[in-house]
């Protein structure tokens, strides 16, 4: 599906300085010839990269660094656990090489950095994450890779746009993501993952949402990836245009993901029916509050993403089935309706699961940006802006900025 393209970084011999604190796990370097492979480093080792390491590894065409931060000591110990409806269940999986930050993986060139860390700028900016990437001796020994940003959020390149920009090496090479994946931490070494895991692909251009064709280099680093992840098993796209398909994903963060957070209620809440004598769930729809959530819940769900179209149609974002259709709405209410009807429904929406936790969560990527974009554009989007006031004051974990 996806040709496959010359190694970037080169032929790497098994000589290369390795960091005391970044080991190889097994055998993997005595196997594996390093002139067929690809460098990958994965930072972030929560439920979704774990999940795109596994499937890197499973293509047999890439080695895998990962940084694992918090939960480096129990998955250097006991690996992870994968509990996948679609890739079965996996005790005891280890990356082939597993660091404790990504200054220890700074020891060789990659061909791809997967960024898959929460996007929570106002507390850490994605140059500060990568920061022994982008500084010497790094950029003095190494070419800089391809970056590929597997986060939630509109305009999440931008710093690291312009920190790359900023080394004066030549263009950016950043592949931003619409990611749809279930996928769930259930404790440091253990991941739950549904059924699906579907990314979709495309170059970052800055400040540009209307170029709609990819130039022969373009396609070239974006089918290279692509066809390591598809060859894995995950289902990919690649697209000429990313921001639209980032944006399409946003209605779903702005209704749904947010209306978990504030109520602490998982999505069957909204949609799924009571259960009967043979099968037991909850939450369910009640029979007295069905009108009210029809009444109140649906309408501002639908009103929020009505807002959203109305920003797509100022950035340039066509009415039709490739850009932001007029029936997305209906569509994304639909869609999300199907899934969580469902009596074993039990995705926890990311941003609950931060509340739950007490971790920060993605308000700047999912709502700031749509503020200050419709802002610079002369576009009201008020219920988007209580959303982001009651979430901020609900759960106290951001401070908002407009500017």
């Amino acid at each position: 599906m996806f040709p496959m393209t010359r190694t970037m970084a080169g032929t790497r011999g098994l000589a290369s300085v390795m960091h005391p604190l970044c080991m190889p796990v097994g055998s993997f370097l005595s196997r594996v010839s390093t002139a067929t492979m690809k460098e990958v480093l994965v930072v972030g080792f929560g439920a979704v990269g774990a999940v795109y390491s596994l499937i890197l590894k499973r293509s047999g065409l890439a080695r895998v660094t990962a940084v694992a931060r918090s939960n480096h000591d129990v998955v250097n110990r006991n690996g992870i656990h994968f509990k996948s409806v679609k890739y079965g269940d996996i005790p005891g999986w280890r990356p082939d090489r597993l660091c404790r930050s990504v200054e220890n993986a700074s020891d060789r060139a990659y061909d791809y950095v997967i960024l898959t860390t929460k996007a929570v700028p106002d507390l850490v900016k994605t140059p500060t994450i990568l920061k022994p990437l982008l500084t010497a001796p790094y950029t003095d020994k190494f070419h800089q890779p391809v970056y590929v940003l597997l986060q939630n959020g509109l305009n999440v390149e931008l710093d690291l746009y312009h920190a790359i920009k900023n080394l004066r090496k030549g263009e950016p090479k950043i592949i931003g993501t619409s990611l749809y994946i279930g996928a769930n931490l259930l404790a440091p070494d253990v991941v739950e993952h549904n059924h699906f895991d579907r990314p979709t692909l495309g170059m970052y251009r800055h400040n540009d949402f209307t170029t709609v064709v990819n130039t022969n280099e373009e396609a070239v680093i974006l089918d290279g990836i692509a066809s390591i992840l598809a060859k894995g098993g995950s289902e990919v796209a690649v697209v000429p245009e990313i921001q639209r398909k980032k944006f399409s994903k946003n209605f779903w963060n702005v209704a749904f993901s947010s209306v978990s957070a504030l109520t602490g209620y998982t999505l069957p809440a909204i949609f799924r029916p009571p259960p009967n004598d043979s099968v037991k769930y909850e939450p369910f729809v009640a029979h007295k509050t069905a009108a009210l959530i029809d009444e109140y819940t649906i309408t501002t769900l639908k009103a929020v993403m009505q807002e959203l179209v109305d920003l797509a149609r100022a950035l340039g974002f066509p009415d039709s089935k490739d850009a932001i259709p007029s029936s997305i709405v209906e569509s994304t209410i639909s869609a999300t309706s199907a899934l969580h009807v469902l009596p074993e429904s039990v995705h926890v929406p990311s941003m609950l699961l931060d509340v739950r936790k007490g971790q920060p969560i993605e308000v700047e990527v999912i709502f700031g940006e749509v503020v200050r974009m419709a802002k610079a554009r002369g576009v009201p989007v008020p219920v988007s802006h209580m959303y982001i006031i009651d979430i901020v004051s609900s759960v106290d974990l951001v401070t908002f900025s407009e500017d």
